[in-house]
C-alpha cells in the first residue's frame, strides 16, 4: 500500500471521527446545566424504637446519625460494628449526646422492640434499635439502598445476608458518606465532631 493511500485513509478516518463527535455534541442538551452525581440514600421511614416509641427520619434531625442495618442473631459483623460504635461514643465523652447511632434490624420476625432492647443493653446508650413490620423494614432498606436476604440454614432455621455499611447522615438527615469505624475511636470521634 502506497504512502499516499495510507494518508488518504487516515484523512477519511479523521473526517469521519470529527463528524461523529460533532453529531454527538449536537444531541446534548443546550445550556450550562450541571449533571448531579449524587445518589439518594435515606428518606422517609416509620419504625419503632426499642422502647416501643414510634420514630421517623425526623426524630434524628439536629444531630449527625450513624445508621447500621443488621440483626440480633448475627454472629460477628453486627456485634463488632455495634461495639466499635460504642467505643466511638465513649471517645466522644459528654459530646456523645450530640450524635446518635441507629441499629435497624433486617430481621423483624425475630427482632421485636423487646429483643432489641435486651440486645442493645450490652452497648453504649447512644445506640437505638429500630424495628417494624416486614413492609416497613423493606421500605427503609430500599431507601438506604441496603441489601438484606433471608438465608435458610440447617434444622429449619435461617440467617440474614445484609449490607454491612455504617451510613453517616448529617444533622439535616442527608447522607454524607460511609463512615469508617476501623480506626482508633478517637480518630472516628474527631471526624464525627465535624458534623455537630
Amino acid at each position: 500500500m502506497s504512502n499516499r493511500r495510507v494518508v488518504l485513509l487516515l484523512a477519511a478516518f479523521v473526517v469521519g471521527a470529527v463528524a461523529i463527535v460533532a453529531s454527538a455534541l449536537a444531541l446534548l442538551p443546550s445550556g450550562r446545566g450541571t449533571v448531579s452525581n449524587e445518589v439518594a440514600i435515606g428518606g422517609p421511614f416509620q419504625l419503632v424504637d426499642q422502647n416501643g416509641n414510634a420514630v421517623t427520619q425526623d426524630s434524628y434531625l439536629g444531630r449527625p446519625t450513624l445508621v447500621f442495618f443488621g440483626f440480633t442473631h448475627c454472629p460477628d459483623i453486627c456485634p463488632t460494628a455495634l461495639f466499635e460504635m460504642s467505643q466511638l461514643f465513649e471517645a466522644l465523652g459528654p459530646d456523645a449526646r450530640k450524635a446518635t447511632g441507629v441499629f435497624i434490624t433486617v430481621d423483624p420476625e425475630r427482632d421485636t422492640p423487646e429483643v432489641m432492647k435486651s440486645y442493645l443493653g450490652s452497648f453504649h446508650p447512644s445506640l437505638q434499635g429500630l424495628s417494624g413490620t416486614p413492609e416497613q423494614i423493606a421500605a427503609v432498606t430500599r431507601a438506604y439502598r441496603a441489601y438484606a436476604k433471608k438465608v435458610p440454614t440447617q434444622g429449619g432455621d435461617y440467617t440474614m445476608d445484609h449490607t454491612a455499611i455504617v451510613y453517616l447522615m448529617d444533622k439535616n438527615g442527608r447522607f454524607v458518606a460511609p463512615f469508617n469505624l476501623k480506626r482508633p475511636p478517637e480518630d472516628a470521634a474527631a471526624e464525627l465532631r465535624r458534623y455537630f
